[in-house]
């Protein structure tokens, strides 16, 4: 693509994004949930007719899919690459003010979820207790992605995940996301995606079914310690998996 037509692909996705509505529709996909034009109208607080015109030029700019079941539409973002594109967003957001103060609540700023992988101070802690530990090391062609030494691919297998299958999958393997809370990395790509399958269903934290926050659970704080020699604060601990807060997408 020429650079005319870079610049103008840049510009109609940019545009995209920059109307409010739409950012918070893409905002509340950003938990890897997939959600009915109805549940984005009252998440973008506005008509029904203004939700799928919106949901129509997200789709067509490439940003959401839609799935059809039966009779039922369901939205979900794109890929991976739009998740953090969003994310990366966040953080130009807030360097736009120089004092950086996070306002991200405290719920969302301890563990929550990008798209199909973990973010927040846990998973910042998980990335660098990795790559100190020598699990993780960056590729020889940079560029924020990673690979696995021999002593990460026994962590990974005591973990459940069968990382041959995780490089099999038609994306990055291990790469660096810039964490919007925490301004700092935390592993994305498909084994960021496959580590927080796994804490999930070894049951050490709980996805809210109305945001993007993860609760860390008791047995999770102890293996966290135990495995990984993380130490977490006895405030840290696991809600409901349903919150009864306002549902948070930020």
């Amino acid at each position: 693509m020429d650079a005319l037509g870079n610049d103008s692909a840049v510009s109609r996705v940019a545009g995209a994004i920059a109307e409010p509505a739409r950012t918070k529709m893409l905002c509340s996909l950003m938990d890897g949930h997939a959600r009915t034009s109805t549940e984005m109208a009252v998440i973008a607080e506005v008509s029904a007719s203004t939700a799928s015109a919106h949901l129509a030029r997200l789709k067509e700019d490439g940003l959401i899919r839609l799935h059809t079941q039966g009779r039922h539409r369901y939205y979900s973002l794109a890929d991976a690459q739009v998740a953090q594109a969003i994310e990366t967003l966040m953080v130009i957001g807030q360097n736009v003010d120089s004092r950086f103060v996070c306002a991200t609540p405290t719920r969302l700023q301890f563990a929550r979820t990008c798209y199909d992988h973990m973010a927040g101070t846990l998973a910042v802690r998980l990335h660098d207790h990795f790559m100190v530990s020598g699990w993780l090391a960056p590729t020889v062609a940079g560029e924020g992605a990673y690979t696995l030494t021999v002593t990460g691919e026994t962590v990974m297998a005591e973990l459940g995940i069968d990382t041959d299958k995780v490089r099999a999958q038609r994306r990055r393997f291990a790469c660096s996301c810039l964490d919007w809370s925490m301004r700092r990395p935390h592993l994305a790509g498909a084994l960021g995606a496959a580590v927080l399958r796994a804490v999930i269903r070894r049951g050490w934290v709980i996805q809210d079914l109305d945001s993007r926050a993860l609760a860390l659970t008791s047995t999770g704080r102890k293996a966290l310690a135990e495995r990984f020699g993380i130490l977490l604060e006895s405030a840290e601990r696991a809600g409901p998996p349903h919150s009864t807060r306002a549902p948070s997408y930020y």
